[in-house]
């Protein structure tokens, strides 16, 4: 049986169905539905957000509250969609603690990225942030992923490892696609950021999957950003001069994060 591969990168919101009570409509189905954090929020009636859309007046604040709500369902369900989790459901740029000088740059520069993203989407034009760990990489780069998905930007967040294994797992009987296809959807979104680069054995496979990715978005002049623990020339000795000179490519910018370890320990 031939597989969606846009829903093994995309999953939609976990949701549970129940029958509750509404008090204009009496007994009606209702549903719980995961929120970025991994919580569940209730959802309500139905019907009573139908007629507060389509019924109610443009200018009441019930067809507001109905806007806003359908709003957040929408942002919600597209921000999980990206790979955004729970443990960066609030990673924003405005949240990212910049203490020093090398901080504020790492900030700066990501954050210009995001809201300069129309420009960098034209041009095609890549990012890499390298360096050490618990530096809050991945923070900024699910920071520019809300970014550009909230401008209607195709955008996917997604460990190096997770991308191999989903390849790996076309493999088996039946799987219902190839690792082509992999390749294919992940080289046609409008962003593509690929978490860890470099914490995998690097077997002749995964390089070569690796840059099959970066080729295919390169030869479309789409971007992509890269996070790697390595530093730019660690990186360059794992992915090889071939893809790093792709990703640099119509000034393909990088960010080092060389400071000891933001996380706190317990």
């Amino acid at each position: 049986m031939a597989v969606q591969i846009s829903d093994l990168f995309h999953r939609a919101p976990a949701k549970r169905a129940f029958t509750g009570q509404c008090p204009a409509h009496g007994e009606v189905d209702m549903s719980e539905v995961e929120q970025l954090d991994g919580s569940l929020l209730v959802r309500g009636c139905k019907r009573c957000q139908w007629e507060a859309l389509h019924l109610a007046a443009r200018d009441s604040e019930t067809y507001a509250l109905a806007q806003r709500q359908a709003l957040a369902e929408r942002t919600t369900a597209a921000l999980i969609g990206a790979g955004i989790t729970p443990r960066f459901a609030d990673a924003t740029f405005d949240g990212y603690v910049a203490h020093t000088a090398q901080q504020r740059n790492a900030l700066s520069k990501c954050r210009d990225y995001a809201e300069q993203f129309p420009s960098h989407f034209r041009a095609g034009r890549s990012l890499l942030l390298t360096g050490n760990v618990g530096c809050g990489k991945t923070h900024l780069a699910s920071a520019i992923v809300r970014t550009v998905v909230a401008d209607q930007c195709r955008a996917l967040i997604i460990p190096a490892s997770d991308v191999i294994s989903l390849a790996r797992a076309s493999m088996v009987a039946n799987s219902g696609y190839t690792d082509r296809d992999v390749v294919l959807h992940l080289g046609g979104l409008d962003l593509l950021v690929i978490d860890e680069v470099g914490c995998q054995k690097g077997s002749e496979y995964e390089l070569a999957l690796l840059h099959a990715i970066v080729d295919r978005r390169y030869q479309a002049v789409l971007p992509t950003v890269l996070i790697s623990n390595l530093g730019v020339d660690g990186l360059k000795a794992y992915i090889g001069d071939r893809a790093l000179d792709r990703l640099r490519q119509n000034g393909g910018m990088a960010v080092g994060f060389t400071w000891s370890s933001m996380r706190t320990v317990a």
